[in-house]
């Protein structure tokens, strides 16, 4: 059986119990998305303000506003945001692929 989901490590040996929170108790309690769709969706809407701040940042250290290290670090972060939506999308079509050409 598959263990609920835990917020903290185990405890130590004689230390109190640590609570335990199923999957439904989290995306109740508005920790989690509900389902799958939701996610996708979150993760999208998230990589679009990476890859927002990403330019802006470039926008705002060729203006001389913010340092070098900062536009490195953000354009950093969404090259790898980017590079994780291309690698979502091409496992998609591939699983795409794989179903139309199973036999019905």
């Amino acid at each position: 059986m598959i263990d609920p989901v835990t917020l903290k490590a185990p405890p130590l040996v004689g230390a109190a119990q640590t609570p335990r929170i199923t999957g439904a108790e989290v995306s109740a309690g508005g920790l989690l998305p509900a389902d799958f769709s939701q996610v996708l969706s979150q993760l999208a809407s998230n990589a679009t303000q990476t890859l927002k701040t990403g330019e802006a940042m470039s926008l705002a250290g060729m203006q001389g506003k913010v340092s070098t290290q900062e536009v490195v670090s953000s354009v950093m972060e969404a090259e790898q945001t980017l590079q994780t939506a291309i690698a979502l999308r091409d496992k998609a079509v591939a699983a795409y692929l794989e179903l139309s050409r199973m036999a019905i």
